[in-house]
């Protein structure tokens, strides 16, 4: 297997579901290896909401996941029209709504995260649209085949070397960050290992 933290420019994928609050704060953390870094995310959509329809979950998390299905269609329609660039600006202008202003899950938060990246208010539309659904399974698939069905999100691919993770809290800032991106790589780089795991003490925090 390759030295992915010797690498000198890292292409690294990154499969989010603007629900999650720990995707989120990873992903934030990885806005922040880039400063850093010579990395270049690449941002994909994946769906709590399909990865949990067949499972046995409770009933108050089933029901935070029937409005997960609008935001991640409307991510996948936005990058067939305005190709995949367009995912990393709006998957931060639904997160800052979603996860720091608290806003509802609603179309006029996401119609306002669509006004703020210069995005025609009509792809909001996709919200009620099932029709984005193959295409919302095909990008979950292509990350979440690359690490199987017991885990959830943020998903992350670096050079071909999949994991999930990390989940943390607070957002890993300067050197902190830099220092755990580089164990990640390494523990996820090392032939044979699958997790490091602890019970989580403190929910997640933004800042």
């Amino acid at each position: 297997m390759a030295d992915i933290a010797d690498a000198s420019t890292d292409t690294v994928d990154f499969w989010f579901d603007p629900l999650c609050p720990w995707a989120w704060i990873a992903s934030r953390w990885l806005l922040e290896v880039q400063t850093q870094r010579p990395i270049a995310p690449k941002w994909h959509v994946m769906s709590l909401a399909y990865l949990n329809e067949d499972k046995d979950i409770p009933d108050d998390y089933r029901q935070m996941l029937s409005t997960a299905w609008g935001p991640v269609r409307v991510c996948i329609a936005a990058a067939q029209k305005y190709g995949d660039d367009v995912l990393g600006p709006l998957y931060t202008a639904i997160g800052n709504r979603f996860h720091i202003e608290k806003l509802p899950r609603e179309r006029a938060t996401i119609e306002a995260a669509l006004t703020e990246v210069g995005l025609p208010l009509e792809l909001a539309d996709a919200m009620d649209d099932s029709g984005y659904d193959e295409a919302v399974k095909a990008s979950h698939h292509s990350g979440m085949d690359q690490v199987g069905y017991e885990v959830g999100t943020p998903v992350i691919s670096v050079n071909g070397v999949a994991f999930f993770g990390p989940v943390v809290t607070p957002i890993p800032r300067g050197e902190a960050a830099v220092k755990l991106w580089d164990g990640v790589l390494l523990v996820a780089g090392t032939d044979g290992f699958y997790e490091l795991k602890r019970t989580r003490d403190r929910p997640p925090i933004f800042d």
